[in-house]
């Protein structure tokens, strides 16, 4: 099993309830796709240390969300990259292979 960390950035501007849904949505992709989540930090909203444009918005603060988790193959790691890529949801996300 290889042990991954995911940082991602949701948007400021949807409700918190929406921010959870968003959160819970992940977590589930990750567990579906054989991931198994040990820690999920969830930092809150927390201002950016540099404005981030996406689209026709820019963006100073942010919800900060970090997930511990283990996988056997990069199934998961692929699929949250590719979700997290094309949701209009996250402004940032990064992945790390905590072993490397």
């Amino acid at each position: 099993m290889r042990n991954y960390e995911i940082m991602y950035i949701v948007k400021p501007t949807i409700g918190e309830d929406e921010v959870k849904k968003v959160a819970s949505n992940f977590q589930k992709t990750l567990e579906s796709n054989g991931a198994k989540i040990t820690n999920v930090d969830v930092w809150g909203q927390r201002q950016l240390a540099y404005d981030i444009k996406v689209g026709n918005d820019t963006f100073k603060s942010g919800y900060y969300f970090v997930i511990n988790f283990e996988a056997s193959t990069d199934k998961a790691v692929k699929e949250f990259d590719r979700l997290a890529l094309i949701s209009n949801d996250i402004i940032r996300h990064l992945i790390i292979n905590k072993e490397s």
